[in-house]
């Protein structure tokens, strides 16, 4: 029973560790002036990024783009809100 209970309460620790540690991340595409959100970047051939942009669920491949970590709250608000108009 000891056992089972340690268990239980080392995985409700790793599991709130795990929750606490996602990076959140603003791509913008300097060309179109659009802005991506996503939570994975991963480095493409020649400079380009890959990653899966959390508003559209589209995945996206960018050549030139800014890069920024941004907080959580940050991230929830630009995921639900309206999809904002590329600044020229």
């Amino acid at each position: 029973m000891r056992k089972h209970f340690i268990a239980v309460w080392l995985l409700c620790g790793v599991t709130l560790i795990a929750a606490g540690c996602t990076t959140y991340y603003k791509v913008s595409d300097p060309s179109s002036g659009r802005a991506y959100y996503t939570t994975k970047v991963k480095e493409g051939v020649g400079g380009s990024v890959k990653f899966k942009d959390e508003k559209s669920g589209n995945n996206v491949t960018l050549q030139s783009s800014e890069v920024r970590e941004i907080s959580a709250d940050e991230f929830k608000a630009a995921v639900a809100g309206p999809e904002p108009s590329p600044q020229k």
